[in-house]
């Protein structure tokens, strides 16, 4: 069974996390997907049997504002470029999730005070009957 964390030592954990989710390079989500296809011009080695065809074209893959996206990686560097700012984003999700847990943890720990609001409230005088029958 595991033991009950203190408020301090999920405060501290937060804190880590959030320094780590700061230091985190570029990101961006989506995913390397690799298109093989043939040309238009019929004489072409792509359309002979057994040819593979063009490609592979790698392309970055990802969704914005609900729709499907694509970009072309036309080189190498382009290629590792987005490999290293899909695994930052990766990163970046691992991270949340972990902040998001310890917070709901705090979250529950976390005595509750009363609301300056609601003591206020309850201090109020109600409205004199006499002067609702005057109206």
């Amino acid at each position: 069974m595991m033991m009950p964390r203190s408020l301090e030592s999920l405060e501290a954990q937060r804190a880590q996390i959030t320094q780590q989710i700061a230091a985190l390079g570029d990101l961006r989500r989506g995913s390397i997907t690799s298109t093989t296809g043939r040309c238009g011009k019929p004489n072409c080695r792509c359309h002979k049997p057994n040819q593979p065809g063009h490609g592979p074209h790698l392309r970055l893959t990802y969704k914005q504002r609900g729709r499907t996206r694509t970009e072309s990686l036309p080189d190498a560097p382009a290629v590792n470029k987005a490999k290293r700012e899909i695994e930052e984003f990766r990163k970046y999700q691992a991270l949340n999730k972990e902040f998001l847990g310890v917070n709901a943890e705090i979250c529950h720990l976390r005595p509750s005070k009363p609301d300056r609001l609601s003591q206020l409230e309850t201090k109020r005088s109600k409205p004199s009957s006499r002067r609702r029958l005057a109206k």
